[in-house]
């Protein structure tokens, strides 16, 4: 009995040394084995910023654009002056060449009649009078035409100054656009592709039932207060989008829509800021079906404004949003063709109580 006990104790001893031994590996080996976060944690930091590039790059592109159209049109401006300008000295050239042959033809016959090169012979004068005469009405064309030639150079002279300073600045202005029109290629060509990921990324999220709010504070704060308020109208109302184009509107029959159109479609590129047409609070965010990913804000008066076939939510439920602030960036998740922002306007959060909204924009004080 007694041996039995030496026996099990030697065997737990060398067990807990065992145990022990293994525990200090495993303290020694684990910070090195840490799992990397789950791709449902990674996925929204993927989103936020690619949704922030697609903002970002949007932004920028927009400025090149703009410097690029700027240039382009000063340098168009300046090739018209600097050839309108050449045509002028090309003119200029031929009358200081004409006045240049007319002073030779003078000095040829001054040489051949002894001085004299007006109309009449000085050989036919009797009267010494009438022979002064000739010699005065000869020297004032001399004169004049001195003049003129002079003249015609010193137009000349600043014509090319000018010509020479147009077309340098023609040139200048035309290589700044050719340097942008580069520059704005390759960010329309960034743009693109993140535009193409958000889409991605977007759809795996409507998949997946798991659309998450993004959040681009940064970027929205960009757009001034000044701005915000300068495109509501009086009443407190705006457009969901700064730049679109109007497609499928209110009523509209077609084979993605049973029993009519219920909204407004506006075509805009992927990850363009949609707006809350007014204050208001938001309700609810969807994820899926015909709507793909969706917000819906209640304002007073008890109305509904809808936004659908989103990239991406940018506010949650509860959130009290102004008028044009960022709620979400459009997309083409759900039942959609292409990338653009189909809006409502309900009388209740729930699909089916739509109203026109053009219209009901429009007593508000927004055109669209």
């Amino acid at each position: 009995m007694r041996h039995t006990l030496r026996c099990s104790y030697r065997r737990y001893r060398t067990h807990r040394r065992g145990r022990a031994a293994l525990c200090a590996l495993c303290a020694v080996v684990s910070p090195l084995l840490v799992p990397e976060p789950s791709a449902a944690v990674k996925t929204p930091e993927k989103l936020v910023r690619v949704s922030s590039e697609v903002l970002r790059l949007a932004r920028e592109t927009g400025r090149v654009r703009q410097r690029y159209e700027r240039e382009a049109r000063a340098a168009k401006e300046q090739k018209k002056q600097a050839d309108r300008l050449a045509q002028q000295l090309r003119g200029r050239r031929v009358v200081s060449d004409v006045l240049r042959e007319d002073a030779g033809a003078v000095a040829r016959a001054q040489y051949r009649t002894g001085g004299f090169t007006a109309t009449g012979s000085p050989a036919l004068a009797e009267d010494p009078l009438e022979l002064l005469e000739l010699q005065e009405r000869d020297m004032a064309r001399r004169e004049r035409l001195g003049r003129m030639l002079l003249a015609s150079e010193g137009e000349r002279r600043a014509l090319m100054a000018d010509s020479l300073s147009t077309t340098a600045s023609w040139q200048a202005l035309d290589a700044d656009a050719a340097r942008l029109r580069t520059e704005k290629r390759d960010l329309e060509g960034r743009l693109a592709n993140a535009r193409g990921e958000l889409n991605g990324m977007a759809q795996a999220a409507v998949s997946s039932g798991h659309c998450v709010p993004v959040d681009v504070g940064d970027l929205q704060d960009g757009q001034s207060v000044a701005d915000r308020r300068a495109e509501v109208s009086a009443d407190g109302w705006t457009r969901p989008l700064v730049s679109y184009e109007l497609t499928a509107g209110f009523g509209g029959s077609g084979v993605h829509w049973s029993g009519g159109h219920t909204g407004q479609d506006f075509a805009a590129p992927t990850g363009s800021p949609v707006r809350a047409v007014g204050a208001g609070t938001v309700i609810s965010t969807g994820c899926g079906g015909p709507f793909g990913i969706s917000v819906v804000v209640r304002h007073a008066g008890g109305w509904y404004s809808h936004y659908a076939h989103l990239a991406a939510p940018l506010a949650v439920p509860g959130h009290k949003v102004r008028a044009g602030e960022w709620i979400g960036l459009s997309g083409t998740t759900g039942n959609s063709t292409g990338p653009h922002l189909h809006f409502e306007i309900r009388t209740t959060p729930e699909f089916g109580s739509a109203v026109e909204p053009v219209g009901w924009l429009r007593k508000r004080g927004v055109r669209l």
